[in-house]
């Protein structure tokens, strides 16, 4: 099995249902993005939520991502930046647990956050201020921190610092590691085509998109898409939602159906498909096997709130991998 190590940043998600879509409106923020909000605007958006069912969870795309690997038993690690408060240690405690291993540097800025404003259509749309999250630099990279493992995995909200997802791919191809990367929210690749372009073209082995990041980063529908990312990489894959994903490497191209089960909220969808993938890559499964894996991951999230899967459902999910045909 190939070892994973993450980057990304480390967030605590406040989990909030609303019950209609004016919010978003009120508070400028467009529907199913991730925008990146200042303290105060942050503070703005929880006091005008606080009405509203919330629950906190250790978050991130990127540590979603590892935390799944780790429930599933996989060697993963992940480097992220958090504050020397409470939320900070309820990050790192939780990652712990999980049995991640953590490089963990401690500011003395205030731990990020993540509002989740879930929509009555389980739509989720971020504000997200990244407090000490943001403070993780390409001076804190270490090449040791790489050495133990194969596949370097990046969240796409790390672009806003280019040097870091730049120092952080070259010494993976330092260490002969393969590079994934998600590209993380339509609005941030919009604003960020030409840095990605760079970084995909230059270093990228497998790239994750829903439909509409891979719409913003070729202008084409999914299957177009597909093949104009494939071009660029190893492996790409496109997730279309309630229509499954698609999967290609090289001429080899797979359509892989959803988990059946009712959606209460896709926080962390993409992040538990990731997961789910790259565990069955890094097992060396065949794609449809990845891709079904990723897709039982995606289901299991979005039938709760939040982007952790409880504890107790992770022996029947291991259970299921385990019976998969190879």
């Amino acid at each position: 099995m190939k070892n994973i190590l993450g980057i990304g940043n480390a967030l605590v998600d406040v989990m909030t249902q609303i019950n209609n879509d004016n919010l978003l409106e009120e508070f400028s923020l467009p529907k199913g993005s991730m925008t990146l909000v200042d303290e105060k605007k942050s503070q703005e958006v929880k006091s005008g939520t606080k009405i509203f069912p919330r629950n906190l969870a250790s978050g991130g795309s990127a540590a979603n991502t590892i935390h799944g690997l780790s429930m599933l038993n996989t060697k993963a690690a992940f480097i992220g930046s958090i504050g020397k408060d409470e939320t900070g240690d309820f990050f790192e405690n939780d990652m712990k647990k999980a049995g991640v291993e953590t490089f963990l540097f401690r500011r003395d800025t205030i731990t990020g956050t993540a509002v989740a404003l879930i929509s009555p259509d389980t739509e989720r749309t971020f504000a997200t201020h990244l407090g000490a999250a943001v403070e993780l630099g390409a001076e804190d990279l270490k090449p040791e921190f790489f050495l133990p493992y194969n596949i370097l995995y990046l969240e796409g909200y790390l672009i806003n610092d280019k040097s870091l997802v730049e120092k952080a791919c070259l010494l993976a191809k330092e260490n002969d590691m393969e590079i994934a990367i998600d590209l993380a929210s339509y609005n941030v690749v919009n604003y960020k085509i030409d840095d990605f372009r760079e970084i995909i073209n230059k270093y990228v082995d497998i790239i994750f998109a829903n439909e509409d990041e891979a719409r913003s980063y070729t202008g084409l529908e999914p299957q177009q898409a597909l093949d104009k990312l494939a071009e660029k990489c190893k492996i790409a894959v496109v997730k279309i939602g309630k229509d499954g994903s698609l999967v290609r490497r090289s001429n080899e191209i797979v359509r892989i159906d959803p988990l059946p089960v009712t959606c209460i909220d896709t926080t962390g969808a993409g992040d538990l498909y990731a997961a789910g993938f790259l565990y069955g890559y890094a097992n060396a499964f065949p794609l449809h096997i990845c891709g079904a894996i990723g897709s039982l991951l995606a289901g299991n999230v979005i039938g709760i709130i939040g982007a952790r899967i409880p504890e107790n459902q992770w022996p029947s999910i291991r259970r299921e991998i385990n019976s998969m045909g190879k």
